[in-house]
């Protein structure tokens, strides 16, 4: 089935402002769908394109890219050859798959956009990993994109929810909440989604099998693997770092704190130790890290603590597959118990992760905060996440609270908003009830429905 992603029409704006004079690059973790929206893209708004996969190119080829940069005639030459497809200046696109495969290629970029004859895009996966870079000088003139797994719009497109998803955007602008029949309707399609996840196959599998949550999550194990894979031909300085951090997620995850704790599988570890493992993970954007802000102000990365942080997993039902085990889930059942409400699971632990990677594809650097009262030996302040309202004018922070239960108290938020009233603009809290709204406390309880249209100047319309 063809799924509607929203990249595409960032594709068609590149195209109509670009005009040839940057190549644009697409980067996202493994099978987030970048080839498949490039090639849809290409074959709609192109007279002819070609794709280069670096994984299979000949070698004939990859000399001409080392050979004939002075001679770029040639190089077009050998490309046309290669895939016996004609090149139409201004009316072609070269697509370069999986560049990191063949960094040599993306160096090349900054002659061929001088050139300006063809569109140029490059997609892959791994690309900002530092080793896939030492050895090249990056071009400038490349446009940089990231794409990411389906986010619930595009979840509820692909299941024909166009009318519903349009009802919840303009309830949450007009700030109602909806009838309780659409609230529980759309409720029940977020945990469909919260399980299924966002990754292009598994929502294949998921809809063109009778909703089967099994075909799902075997679609999402290939991938876990994939992502192994790639672990594993990490530089090995690292790699069994990485290793360690990746197969613990759920399980640092499932903690209150959900803090990442290298005393979970490094009894000596110290983050220091740590650091390019941690980068990888987020670079390679199979993870989204999320770190503590010492002095919460709008200016959040300066007061990073890099010794506190949390790991999020990419995509939210990819992390439901890896924190179950492969022979809990022969059939449906299990998730069909978990949908209807007949077994509990850690509904917190999801929850967040999918609230992280709402924020992350919605272009926010993820924080958060915590403040240890030393009277009480405990944190008597934990805020999951922090936004900015990016109002270069009068800046503030934005706190935001994950609930997973409909019974819950707002402690901590309350603290946080005394302690720092003068830096709050307002205040979010993500729960599974209805849409409700306390303009004096400046103060939008939303379900996680309504996430993706969180907007950072909600109380200035």
């Amino acid at each position: 089935m063809e799924l509607q992603r929203e990249i595409y029409q960032k594709l068609k704006d590149w195209k109509n402002s670009s005009n040839g004079k940057t190549a644009l690059l697409i980067e996202g973790a493994r099978r987030v769908g970048k080839t498949t929206i490039v090639k849809k893209f290409a074959e709609e708004n192109y007279k002819s394109y070609i794709l280069l996969d670096f994984n299979v190119v000949s070698n004939k080829l990859k000399n001409s890219f080392q050979n004939n940069l002075g001679n770029l005639d040639l190089l077009y030459q050998d490309i046309s050859l290669e895939k016996n497809t004609e090149l139409f200046p201004r009316h072609t696109l070269i697509i370069f798959d999986e560049i990191q495969a063949f960094p040599r290629a993306r160096e090349a970029i900054k002659y061929l956009v001088q050139d300006g004859r063809y569109d140029l895009i490059e997609t892959g996966s791994l690309i900002s990993i530092k080793e896939n870079v030492s050895t090249i000088t990056i071009p400038s003139e490349e446009e940089k994109i990231k794409m990411y797994p389906l986010n619930f719009e595009e979840f509820m497109l692909a299941k024909n929810e166009k009318i519903l998803l349009s009802h919840i955007k303009d309830c949450f602008e007009k700030k109602i909440k909806l009838d309780r029949f659409y609230h529980n309707k759309a409720m029940r399609i977020f945990y469909e989604y919260l399980l299924v996840g966002g990754m292009p196959q598994s929502v294949t599998e998921y809809l063109e099998n009778n909703l089967s949550f099994y075909k799902s999550d075997k679609a999402k194990r290939d991938i876990l693997s994939l992502y192994e894979d790639d672990i594993k031909k990490s530089r090995q300085k690292y790699s069994s770092k990485v290793e360690a951090i990746f197969s613990h997620i759920p399980s640092n995850l499932s903690t209150h704190e959900k803090k990442l704790k290298l005393n979970t599988f490094d009894q000596n570890g110290k983050f220091s130790n740590y650091d390019e493992s941690l980068y990888w993970l987020g670079d390679s954007m199979i993870c989204n890290l999320c770190y503590k802000t010492n002095d919460p102000n709008v200016g959040l990365s300066l007061t990073l603590n890099d010794k506190e942080v949390k790991c999020y997993l990419g995509d939210t039902g990819l992390l439901f597959s890896q924190a179950f085990n492969e022979n809990q889930i022969k059939t449906d059942n299990l998730y069909n118990a978990i949908i209807s409400g007949k077994l509990s699971i850690n509904k917190g632990m999801l929850l967040e992760n999918y609230v992280a990677q709402a924020l992350t594809s919605m272009s926010k650097k993820l924080f958060f905060y915590t403040h240890y009262s030393n009277e009480k030996h405990r944190n008597d302040i934990e805020i999951d996440f922090l936004i900015s309202n990016e109002v270069k004018t009068n800046l503030k922070i934005i706190p935001i609270e994950v609930k997973s239960s409909t019974n819950y108290t707002t402690t901590s938020l309350d603290k946080f908003k005394e302690k720092f009233k003068n830096r709050v603009y307002y205040s979010i809290i993500i729960h599974p009830k209805e849409f409700s709204i306390d303009h004096e406390n400046k103060t939008i309880k939303i379900p996680p429905y309504m996430v993706p249209f969180i907007d950072s100047n909600y109380f200035d319309e």
